[in-house]
């Protein structure tokens, strides 16, 4: 089975985006403010927008199950208030919940937080818990930014968002550590922004000791980790001036890598420097990087093509890296699929 660990509903209805301009309209005119039931999307709306797009690739691609959550830079954590963070997430959370529903050997829900900045993390808990017990979500999306490029938020080391691990240790749920949308015009949302967090996550797991906290905790790095693979020897050094244990015990127990990396040499580097046993396929279609790479007429976003071209895999390490990692990662996940004869 090959399991796409990093999805995004990027082609919701545009009946989404409206009743999102109204409700961020809202918020300075309140009288304008939108109610969850004006926003109607059917069956069909949802059918239509995955049939032909993700589920579409999904078949031309061969992967057979991709793990879903609300789109990224929809996030938006730094607009508006816990108030209006916490209606937008409960309105994607359960739109994911019913492409689950409708594709149900296709895709499987992920969670959005409704995360604001300055607000307690413990304010994420219900919704939490509501998108794995209600919608069998099998893990969640951390932004260690809310502020949208500002970086407000302590460390993720810090025990201010002690209060999320503690539900995700108690679910047994990975946190994929997500950012949203730039709002600061120095970082370009998915060709800066997005890397930089990826880079600044893994580094201050690197700094700090969350692991002894929470030894069973496990974060993905997205887009194969940003910086991290490529500076490995960095890391590795910082961390010994640090007196911190070696990475291999100090952090890998606990932190995961994509292979949302859009070119061979990227994904053959990832997999020489990083443990397979470290490595979850991920694509990330229809997302950042959507078009054709002129050097190899295929599309940047069908990574499983450079998983099946990078010579140093075994078998093994493909099966791995394609299906064993993620239901060892995500255990929710693992169960769902045993239960179903996988």
């Amino acid at each position: 089975m090959i399991i796409d660990c990093h999805g995004h509903y990027t082609t919701a209805p545009k009946a989404l985006e409206d009743w999102r301009n109204k409700q961020v309209a809202g918020i300075k005119d309140p009288s304008a403010m939108p109610k969850v039931s004006q926003l109607k999307i059917s069956d069909d709306d949802i059918r239509e927008t995955i049939t032909g797009n993700q589920l579409r690739l999904m078949k031309e691609r061969g992967n057979d199950l991709t793990l879903f959550s609300p789109r990224a830079s929809f996030m938006a954590h730094h607009i508006g208030d816990f108030d209006v963070s916490s209606t937008w997430a409960a309105i994607c959370n359960e739109l994911c919940f019913r492409v689950a529903q409708l594709f149900p050997d296709n895709f499987v829900p992920v969670a959005m937080l409704p995360q604001s900045p300055g607000v307690d993390p413990r304010t994420c808990i219900p919704e939490m818990e509501k998108c794995i017990r209600e919608y069998g979500a099998v893990g969640i999306n951390l932004n260690p930014d809310p502020s949208g490029g500002h970086w407000k938020e302590p460390p993720l080391t810090d025990k201010w968002w002690y209060p999320i691990y503690e539900k995700m240790v108690e679910y047994d749920v990975p946190a994929m550590v997500h950012v949203s949308t730039s709002c600061n015009a120095c970082f370009h949302t998915t060709g800066a922004h997005y890397l930089n967090a990826d880079t600044t996550a893994f580094m201050q797991c690197v700094q700090g000791d969350l692991f002894k906290d929470f030894p069973s905790l496990r974060f993905i790095i997205p887009h194969g980790g940003g910086a991290v693979p490529y500076h490995w020897g960095r890391f590795r050094g910082l961390a010994q001036e640090m007196k911190k244990p070696l990475l291999d015990t100090h952090v890998m127990n606990n932190i995961f890598f994509d292979t949302c990396v859009y070119h061979q040499p990227g994904i053959d580097l990832l997999n020489t420097v990083i443990p397979v046993k470290n490595v979850l396929f991920a694509s990330e279609m229809i997302g950042a990087v959507r078009g054709i790479d002129p050097t190899t007429g295929n599309y940047y976003d069908d990574t499983k093509r450079y998983i099946d071209a990078c010579e140093r895999l075994s078998p093994q390490d493909r099966k791995a890296i394609f299906e064993g990692n993620a239901r060892r990662v995500f255990p929710r996940l693992d169960t769902l699929l045993a239960s179903r004869g996988h």
